[in-house]
């Protein structure tokens, strides 16, 4: 069974990232998490980190396009 939320350090790995600029996407609200335990330890929900890539494929291509009929 696929797992539901996934730390922030396995976020950074999955987009090749800094853990800082990971939490920096967390804190900005570009990408949903919740923190959990006693720590406050942030998780992020594997569709939402989804989503977040969707929405940064979405917005590349807005960049590209029109630079593309230039």
């Amino acid at each position: 069974m696929a797992r539901r939320f996934i730390p922030l350090t396995e976020v950074s790995e999955i987009l090749d990232i800094s853990s800082d600029q990971a939490y920096a996407l967390v804190r900005s609200g570009d990408l949903p998490a919740i923190k959990v335990g006693g720590r406050g330890q942030w998780r992020v929900e594997t569709v939402e980190l989804e989503a977040y890539i969707q929405r940064m494929y979405a917005r590349t291509r807005e960049m590209v396009e029109p630079e593309q009929r230039s």
